[in-house]
């Protein structure tokens, strides 16, 4: 495929997600964006976590930098993916006083909760590389942050240390395994990027999550012998299958 069909291939896929993510579910998934900034560290990549304070949406989480996409996003912006971009490095500037160049952002995942969530948030997934590793945080939104490399974030979830959502979950996972930024980010934009409309499924021992690719994502039943695709969040550990995800 040449550079242009890609770029086409990847327009017309993200018009595709924009569309669903305002048509699928009860209510309307607003739009948002989130940015996985990344900085070489001696045990290889690490990225930036943020825990939100409490009283907010998401309260004691710990988040990548990100939020909502304002009005203000769309200058300059034809599509919905430019205006996430765009709250992106906003909402890095704001909460982390982190410049994030626009032309090193990589999209690499589209994420929509199931229509039971009470706060539904359509959000746009990018990673890019900072230079300047000085945050700055309120201790209003944000209040606290750490850099880590995605396997110590995953380890201290393991281990009851610290609380992240699902989507967080799987991004840290498919962050391992690298040794340096840029091959990461060589990795995220060579690969098709994943659209994840979640589902909770019924039936097992465990909360479970599912998409599209799972054997049991088109009836919500978890107990579907077949192909996965989902997370299961038991108690001794959370467990991501992924056999293989349309593009």
């Amino acid at each position: 495929m040449s550079a242009e069909d890609r770029v086409e291939t990847d327009r017309k896929r993200h018009a595709a997600w924009a569309t669903f993510a305002k048509e699928a579910g009860d209510t309307p998934a607003m739009p948002a964006a989130t940015v996985v900034v990344l900085r070489d560290g001696p045990e290889g990549p690490e990225t930036l976590m943020l825990r939100k304070n409490s009283k907010i949406a998401f309260g004691g989480m710990w988040v990548f930098p990100g939020g909502k996409v304002d009005d203000e996003d769309w200058d300059g912006a034809d599509e919905d993916v430019d205006a996430a971009r765009n709250a992106a490095i906003r909402e890095a500037a704001e909460e982390a006083h982190l410049r994030v160049e626009a032309h090193e952002m990589v999209v690499f995942a589209h994420w929509i909760p199931p229509a039971i969530a009470p706060k539904r948030y359509a959000t746009w997934f990018f990673a890019a590389p900072v230079d300047d590793d000085d945050v700055i945080i309120d201790d209003g939104e944000i209040v606290e942050m750490s850099w880590a490399t995605p396997a110590a974030v995953l380890a201290k979830h393991h281990d009851g240390e610290i609380e992240i959502v699902p989507p967080t979950w799987v991004t840290l996972d498919t962050l391992t395994g690298h040794d340096t930024v840029a091959s990461l980010l060589e990795f995220l934009d060579e690969r098709p990027a994943r659209h994840h409309a979640t589902k909770v499924a019924s039936g097992g021992d465990f909360p479970v999550v599912m998409w599209e690719g799972d054997a049991g994502y088109d009836t919500g039943d978890g107990t579907v012998a077949g192909p996965r695709h989902r997370l299961t969040m038991a108690t001794d550990g959370y467990v991501y299958e992924d056999d293989g995800v349309p593009a």
